[in-house]
C-alpha cells in the first residue's frame, strides 16, 4: 500500500477517535480499531513510518495511540 494512502486513511480514523472526551480511552479504542480492521502488513507499515521518519503527516492522536499501544499493533 502507498504510504500517502495509509497516512490519509489512518488520519481519517484518528479524526473520529479524537472527538472522544476521554483521551486515554480514545487512544486505546483507536489502536483496537486498527488491530481489528487493518491487515498486519498495514499495521507494520504504520509503525515503521512512525519509528523511521517520526511519522511525518500522521496526526498526533494516531502517533500517540500507536506508540502507547504498540503491542496491539505489532
Amino acid at each position: 500500500m502507498n504510504n500517502d494512502n495509509l497516512i490519509r486513511m489512518v488520519n481519517q480514523i484518528g479524526a473520529f477517535f479524537e472527538t472522544m472526551p476521554d483521551r486515554a480511552e480514545a487512544l486505546q479504542e483507536l489502536a483496537m480499531h486498527l488491530k481489528k480492521f487493518w491487515d498486519p502488513r498495514m499495521r507494520k507499515a504504520l509503525l515503521e513510518l512512525i519509528e523511521g521518519s517520526g511519522g511525518d503527516g500522521i496526526s498526533e492522536v494516531v502517533r500517540r495511540a500507536a506508540l502507547e499501544h504498540r503491542s496491539l499493533l505489532a
